[in-house]
């Protein structure tokens, strides 16, 4: 059963209709973002803590209207960086969607534009990270620490964003299930759905799909812990937020082979978008990982990079 509206959850919970028309999606988005920058501001805490990030240094106005430069905790900084994240995420979710349905977008432009759906993870994920890049570096912060101090807050933010994918049933679910292949221990719920009530009214046949939005948010809640309690590592910036890339791009290469996306030529290989940028991003981790696991030392000052 899917609750496009907050008002379907209460519908459902107590049979009291109020017109609550809160998306869900939108809701459970909010309180991923909030869930991942309490994270970040923990770790930058941590990290501040202990000499390994220095502050951050921000521009701002006074009484007179000098604008005058201040030193603050980098934690101070997390909503700043969370506002601009998203809001250049959103616009890089959308604008890699067009790119993956040219078509449709050349033959209805605005409907593509100001359409309820169609986000691409790693459009957001992509530009989010150069806006969020640019933002530190303005704030005279080191970009590597920085880095691996959002890997696990990233991580933890996109388990609860498919939380709302999976409640308003938004479409980002899988091929038609194969019941013959269900483990008889594994519950049906976790192997089809029909996703009934659905925010696009789309009507799946029984059994159903495969719910790829629960097995995504397993994967990450996982892929999360490990990153927790890698968080203190002795190796060089960085390193952790390439390991962060590499169980991002294994993640939905696994989650790809069961979802259904339009797929390009490369060659004699036929791949989807979010498969290719996927694979680019875990040989950039694997990379990183190997360039960056050497030992730095246990007191370090401040990076400047």
């Amino acid at each position: 059963m899917s609750y496009p509206y907050l008002s379907d959850v209460i519908r459902d919970l107590t049979g009291i209709d109020l017109p609550l028309p809160i998306a869900t999606f939108g809701l459970l988005v909010a309180c991923a973002i909030m869930a991942g920058a309490e994270c970040l501001k923990r770790e930058l805490a941590r990290l501040y803590a202990a000499g390994r990030i220095g502050p951050a240094h921000k521009r701002v106005k006074g009484d007179a209207g000098v604008v005058s430069e201040v030193a603050v905790p980098p934690q101070e900084i997390v909503n700043d960086l969370a506002f601009v994240v998203v809001l250049v995420g959103v616009v890089g979710a959308r604008l890699f969607h067009i790119l993956e349905h040219t078509d449709q977008f050349m033959a209805d432009p605005w409907s593509m534009i100001f359409s309820r759906s169609g986000l691409s993870v790693f459009g957001g994920l992509i530009l989010g990270t150069v806006a969020g890049v640019i933002c530190v570096r303005s704030w005279k912060l080191p970009i590597r620490p920085l880095l691996d101090a959002v890997a696990p807050a990233m991580m933890l933010g996109y388990a609860l964003g498919r939380v709302g994918c999976q409640v308003s049933g938004d479409g980002d679910w899988g091929t038609a299930a194969n019941m013959a292949l269900k483990p008889e221990w594994l519950p049906t719920w976790f192997w089809a759905q029909t996703y009934d009530n659905n925010i696009f009214g789309e009507v799946l046949a029984a059994p159903g799909v495969y719910p790829t939005s629960v097995y995504e948010t397993v994967m990450a809640l996982a892929c999360f812990a490990l990153l927790w309690k890698l968080r203190k590592h002795q190796f060089k910036s960085g390193w952790l937020f390439s390991v962060y890339l590499v169980l991002a791009g294994l993640e939905r290469l696994l989650i790809e082979q069961i979802r259904v996306n339009p797929k390009f030529a490369l060659g004699s290989v036929q791949a989807s978008q979010a498969e290719i940028v996927a694979l680019a991003l875990a040989l950039a981790g694997a990379v990183g990982v190997l360039l960056l696991s050497r030992r730095s030392g246990a007191l370090q000052a401040p990076e400047a990079f």
